[in-house]
């Protein structure tokens, strides 16, 4: 096994199983909720998502805040200190200041620690995806790969990692700005569900809309038929916010339909579910480039 650390965040929202087993640092992000401040981390010990998505649909709005510069260089300073390089995967920068905290943190780190490496990849993911890039770089550490063979991994794969969204209450992206005041009362009324995907910038895109649930969550099922490849060969997550027969069927499904053999289902943690609401579900994978 080489010898260097991984480091993300919890926008990853890898099962805590996994953290353990892969011995992967994890940086929580916070969220406000109800005027107190949580931090997100992958044990859940300070909330729940299950108590999160309660509080939510029981009319609660939520906040959330990037992990910042001091956070990283606390986290980092001590494993170069010990004489042990790191490698970085964080959050899509497209949707967070985390990443940016990281570089920062690295640059601020690389000079007083020239004899380390200290790497940061922007995954351009989240939640499931991005728990596919650190199962993966996980285990080609455990291989012996080196950290540039892993960051470069990493790095080539990015854009090959999919998340395809579908959400259940339009509320939630209106409020972040995703759709409009006009959109949310319409789509509301007819059942009309957004489709949203990460696109090359790690910036959300919305490129079609399905008539009901059962529609929308076809839809994403499908969608890893059309894009995914060797489906048989790497890890595929099911992300969901609370919604976890959805994400049952939808898991079933992709095992039944596209040979896909190692098939998780994770909770979309309150950092990312701030922001889709209860009920959203999401198909993660490799496959093809993004489109757009």
């Amino acid at each position: 096994m080489s010898d260097f650390a991984i480091i993300t965040d919890s926008s990853c929202d890898t099962p805590n199983q996994y953290i353990q087993e892969m011995g992967i640092h994890v940086l929580p992000l916070s969220f406000i909720i109800d005027g107190k401040t949580y931090h997100n981390y992958p044990d859940n010990r300070e909330m729940s998502p299950k108590e999160f998505y309660d509080q939510l649909r029981n009319g609660s709005l939520a906040t959330t805040n990037a992990v910042n510069m001091n956070q990283a260089l606390e986290a980092m300073e001590p494993i170069l200190k010990a004489g042990t390089d790191i490698l970085v995967l964080a959050f899509a920068s497209g949707l967070s200041a985390t990443c940016s905290s990281f570089q920062m943190a690295a640059a601020e780190l690389a000079p007083k620690y020239p004899e380390r490496k200290l790497y940061v990849v922007d995954t351009q993911s989240a939640t499931g995806a991005q728990s596919i890039l650190l199962m993966m770089a996980g285990r080609l550490r455990a291989q012996g790969k080196s950290i540039e063979e892993v960051r470069d991994w990493a790095e080539t794969y990015k854009m090959r990692a999919h998340h395809w969204v579908t959400v259940n209450d339009l509320f939630f992206l209106k409020k972040g700005g995703r759709v409009s005041a006009a959109t949310a009362v319409v789509g509301t009324m007819l059942q009309i569900k957004p489709i949203l995907y990460l696109d090359k910038n790690g910036k959300l895109q919305t490129p079609d809309k399905v008539r009901g649930r059962k529609g929308a969550l076809e839809y994403i099922v499908d969608k890893v038929g059309e894009y995914g490849a060797d489906l048989d060969k790497y890890p595929v997550f099911v992300s969901h916010a609370d919604s976890g027969e959805e994400a049952q069927w939808v898991a079933d499904e992709i095992k039944k339909r596209f040979g896909a053999t190692e098939v998780y289902l994770n909770d979309i943690g309150p950092v990312i579910g701030a922001h889709t609401g209860p009920g959203c579900v999401v198909t993660c994978f490799l496959g093809k480039e993004r489109p757009m």
